[in-house]
């Protein structure tokens, strides 16, 4: 009989290796257990990339400084190859990379890190110079001092002029606004009327800080003087934004990038949260020194809001273990569960619910009379998927003209684990009856919702990606729960008679 010794001492290793690294973790580096403390940095990473022409490469990318309830604790590039210098400008604050010689596509990472601090010490600025009204000409001259004296009636001050301004670019009926908007963008038309009036405006650039962004563009916006602070104004919907959500990234009003030496340059930003101790906040750093702090935060941001959802996935895994080797619950395909979850957390619970049970009813119906062609396997599973493919794109755009926006997000469901979904079931079907279809498609959904609820709660979330150590942790429950040989709980219903009187 084979030992199980070296079993259970791989178990207490993978348990206690994990859970050290979580403590060394918590103590050391001061990374907190539950993600309801109040320290949060937003980390956001922007990267740059542009076709290089074999000359000499100058790129120069704004940068933001400390600003309303954001502090600046730290940021760092990388660009192997570049030189690189962080240049304070009359005109703010702006990285800087160049190289001798570059050609071909070129990819530079800066990222910074913005401590949420609601005693932020930042300097307001106020203008340095007059105002330099802007040059219109003709017919453009005619269409600014008409939307501007039409804006002066209905205001009191530069703040509810410039309100009103914006209200008049977002009227589609407005002749005027339309003509000024076909030679420069909105924000731009703004700025240049306000000058006409010599109130000093400027167009900034703005992030929306949303946990797990990735590629996100720049949003325009308006910033107004009102002789004492600068004023920010959303342009869609004409209001004063508050600073909560919302980082100012290029906020002088420059060029957000410009590229010597290349072409065809944009720049995309990535966006993740974290939360800090108070002991980090202060030591304005958070970084990974050693291999016990062994950190998915040492990768690149659009990665590390990737790995939030992929570090998940292992606490789906043993959820369905403790189902089936424990309760005994039957379910359509083994991990099957784990992926629709999965895909649950992006469509949300009720729309992914009603998506998934339309595309796999339709399926099946479609399906059984695939199965009276007595088509190969493989050409049936195929004609399954392109189905599958037929009827999201189909409920998709249905979705869309009758205005339920939450039924876009049905394309998120992976397409082949539906189609083998269908072909499993229908299977089943013929050949055991529609009552174990029931119980495995109901098995298979109430696995699927128990493992949303785990994924979408803030400490499951917070503790599976801070703590790399927890996935140890849970293998080992895994590996003993694969060698548990007891009755499950869905057995006592069958030896129910043996206990009777």
């Amino acid at each position: 009989m084979t030992s199980r010794v070296p079993f259970y001492l791989l178990i207490s290793v993978l348990i206690i290796v994990g859970m050290g690294m979580s403590i060394y973790r918590h103590n050391v580096y001061g990374v907190p257990w539950t993600a309801g403390q109040k320290h949060q940095v937003w980390e956001v990473e922007a990267r740059v990339e542009f076709e290089a022409n074999g000359k000499p490469v100058k790129v120069s990318l704004a940068t933001p400084d400390t600003q309303e309830g954001f502090t600046l604790i730290n940021e760092n590039t990388s660009s192997p190859g570049y030189g690189f210098a962080l240049i304070n400008t009359e005109d703010g604050r702006r990285a800087e990379w160049s190289k001798r010689e570059a050609s071909g596509q070129q990819i530079l990472y800066f990222k910074n890190q913005m401590l949420v601090d609601e005693n932020a010490n930042y300097p307001i600025e106020p203008p340095l110079s007059d105002v330099t009204p802007a040059v219109l000409d003709g017919p453009i001259k005619t269409a600014a001092d008409a939307l501007l004296e039409q804006a002066r009636q209905r205001s009191a001050d530069n703040v509810t002029l410039a309100r009103e301004l914006i209200k008049q670019f977002n009227d589609k009926e407005s002749q005027n606004a339309a003509l000024l908007t076909k030679e420069m963008s909105k924000a731009q038309a703004i700025v240049a009327i306000l000058s006409l009036e010599n109130i000093h405006a400027r167009v900034v650039g703005a992030l929306q800080l949303e946990d797990g962004r990735r590629r996100q563009s720049i949003i325009p916006m308006v910033e107004v003087w009102d002789n004492e602070h600068w004023q920010l104004f959303n342009l869609d919907t004409g209001t004063e934004d508050s600073f909560d959500n919302l980082l100012i990234w290029n906020q002088k009003g420059t060029p957000l990038l410009e590229v010597m030496g290349g072409t065809n340059s944009q720049v995309r930003f990535s966006i993740i949260a974290q939360d800090i101790s108070p002991q980090q906040a202060t030591d304005e750093k958070i970084q990974a020194e050693s291999l016990l702090n062994f950190s998915i935060h040492s990768l690149p941001i659009e990665e590390q809001a990737m790995f939030k959802t992929i570090m998940l996935i292992p606490i789906g895994a043993l959820i369905v273990v403790l189902l089936r080797v424990l309760v005994g619950l039957k379910t359509s395909g083994t991990f099957m569960p784990v992926l629709i979850a999965v895909a649950f957390v992006q469509t949300q619970l009720v729309p992914g619910l009603v998506g998934f049970l339309l595309i796999v009813g339709t399926g099946l119906i479609i399906r059984s009379y695939l199965s009276r062609l007595n088509l190969l396997l493989v050409a049936r599973i195929s004609a399954v998927i392109i189905t599958v493919i037929m009827i999201i794109s189909i409920f998709t755009i249905v979705a869309f003209k009758i205005g339920l926006v939450e039924g876009l997000t049905i394309t998120f469901f992976p397409m082949i684990i539906l189609s083998w979904t269908i072909e499993r079931m229908s299977i089943l079907w013929e050949e055991e009856g529609a009552k174990q279809v029931l119980i495995q498609g109901g098995g298979s959904l109430l696995t699927a919702v128990l493992v949303y609820l785990a994924m979408t709660n803030d400490f499951v979330r917070h503790i599976t990606f801070n703590f790399v150590g927890i996935q140890l942790v849970i293998l080992a429950l895994i590996l003993m729960l694969g060698n548990y040989t007891g009755y499950r709980l869905s057995e006592l219903k069958r030896f129910k008679p043996l206990v009777k009187d």
